[in-house]
């Protein structure tokens, strides 16, 4: 589950993304160079190997640890997407493209939005949607939206299963998430019920007047943080912290978690993009990040426990603020606050800022540990983490650091 919003003014294009998913699937910030392929090349995307372009272009991806393909990401021509999760009445096939793979060949391919939403259409239409979309549970797939900027604006692309409907958006504020919104192509499709239980609705009545609303990165970063009217985030028996942009696992039929987020400023001259590499951003630091600038952020994770990891070091920090975010997040957030607002305006170097958000992480974590001694969370979150954190090998975390 996950939310993507647009601010589209005369000067410029602002773009988030919260990416919501298992919460041991890690997500990883990864860059591909621009290359020129040989005729007859092919390209394995996570199911499905197709027929690969002359030329690609340089990316910088954000992807689930497994997946060929991305849940958000730019290219070097300041092409920017964020894919949603949709459900619909349409069938779901064995085999295909992920919506991740789509998102992935558009911004590999395109050289603006409008292209972009061409190249996905194409593909869907040529090779379908469909395969394993899930990592606990291989047999969880759905179809896919997509909201596609650029720095001239930005298109609302929505499937089902290869049918499609493009709206594009040229001011103000629109936001996607896990339902269909396109009108008449909503009413045609929809699986209710799917749609009901991803909360969406909820989510959207948040985040499309605060896209609205935003006036640059700062703005941006409040939405995608937000656990609705409390610090804590709310939980519920069904779903967990579904209802809120900045979701958060422990439902019993359903659950999903924030596991990588991202924001970007498109201009004409310039485009600026920041992104956590990491889970939550309640508790993770925005680094900014270039297509130009690939930095080097050690091995690539797992769903394994790995301090060399970005991802997996962050997650000693976010399972233990969780335990009590009324009481942790003020030993760390308006250090982090400030710290962002800084890269906001005059952003170092990706390298720089990693070493320093790594640095301020480690104490952070120290301060989290030494003063929460409960974990006040509803039994049944409690007893989700506990799962999720011996399938992963994560140490206790009184005693990490």
């Amino acid at each position: 589950m996950c939310d993507t919003m647009v601010h589209v003014a005369g000067d410029r294009v602002l773009f988030a993304k919260n990416s919501d998913r298992d919460p041991n699937e890690s997500q990883l910030l990864e860059w591909r160079p621009a290359q020129d392929h040989a005729d007859g090349t092919m390209v394995a995307c996570t199911h499905l190997a197709i027929r690969q372009a002359p030329h690609t272009h340089a990316v910088l991806l954000s992807r689930p640890f497994w997946m060929w393909g991305a849940e958000m990401g730019t290219n070097e021509h300041g092409v920017t997407i964020g894919n949603e999760a949709v459900f619909t009445d349409q069938p779901y096939a064995d085999v295909g493209l992920t919506g991740m793979d789509l998102l992935r060949l558009a911004l590999e391919r395109a050289v603006t939005a409008r292209e972009a939403v061409d190249v996905i259409v194409s593909l869907l239409e040529t090779h379908g949607q469909g395969g394993s979309h899930g990592h606990e549970d291989p047999s969880f797939t759905y179809h896919n939206s997509y909201l596609v900027a650029d720095p001239g604006g930005a298109f609302v692309l929505e499937t089902a299963g290869r049918r499609w409907a493009v709206e594009e958006v040229t001011s103000g504020g629109r936001s996607i998430s896990n339902g269909l919104t396109i009108e008449g192509f909503a009413q045609a499709h929809a699986d209710p019920l799917r749609t009901h239980v991803s909360a969406c609705t909820a989510r959207r009545a948040f985040t499309e007047p605060a896209a609205a609303a935003a006036t640059g990165p700062l703005d941006l970063a409040r939405v995608l943080r937000q656990h609705g009217t409390d610090l804590s985030p709310d939980y519920a028996l069904l779903n967990g912290a579904m209802a809120a942009p900045c979701m958060h696992a422990g439902g019993l039929v359903a659950a999903s978690q924030t596991t990588a987020s991202w924001m970007s400023e498109l201009t004409a001259d310039r485009a600026r993009h920041w992104a956590t590499g990491t889970s939550a951003p309640c508790t993770g630091v925005f680094l900014p990040v270039s297509v130009d600038a690939p930095t080097d952020l050690g091995p690539a994770p797992t769903d394994r426990f790995d301090p060399d990891t970005l991802w997996w070091r962050h997650e000693l920090l976010h399972r233990s603020a969780l335990r009590d975010p009324a009481a942790s997040f003020p030993l760390f957030t308006p250090e982090r606050d400030e710290l962002e607002r800084g890269w906001f305006l005059d952003p170092p170097s990706t390298d720089e800022a990693v070493a320093h958000a790594d640095a301020r992480r480690r104490d952070w974590t120290q301060r989290v540990n030494r003063a929460i001694e409960e974990d006040r969370r509803p039994w049944y979150v409690r007893r989700y983490w506990r799962i999720r954190d011996e399938r992963a090998g994560v140490p206790e975390l009184a005693t990490a650091t």
